[in-house]
């Protein structure tokens, strides 16, 4: 992306979810010049948009961080109606086991990767 490179999840404990990752690495959002920091909303915002044309996601949940790795860098998690209740309205941080969560996996995971791609190729040129 232009501000930055968007990772698939090393884990899935939803399906899609991804980070935005800034290039150049810097650790807050507030030492981007405006034009920086515009580029890199948009693209987390666009992102969120792929993964609700590519995935049965009904919302997208954003957290920019930068805080225990000085690293700035956003989760975009989407979020399921197929969730369980006592689930999905809450923050899946606390409600997933991120440590036992399905890992990416290219095989599996690669229709999901080719959809991306093929998303966000075609908003880069509208």
């Amino acid at each position: 992306m232009k501000s930055g490179w968007l990772v698939i999840g090393d884990v899935q404990p939803l399906p899609g979810y991804c980070v935005l990752l800034a290039d150049p690495v810097v650790e807050s959002i507030n030492v981007m010049d405006r034009a920086q920091r515009s580029q890199y909303s948009l693209d987390v915002i666009l992102a969120g948009d792929a993964l609700l044309a590519v995935t049965d996601a009904y919302r997208i949940n954003y957290e920019t961080l930068g805080n225990s790795e000085p690293e700035l860098h956003t989760h975009i998690i989407p979020r399921y109606r197929s969730e369980p209740d006592e689930k999905r309205g809450r923050v899946a941080w606390i409600v997933y086991d991120w440590t036992t969560a399905r890992r990416f996996d290219p095989v599996q995971d690669g229709p999901f990767v080719e959809r991306m791609r093929a998303y966000l190729s075609l908003a880069a040129v509208a």
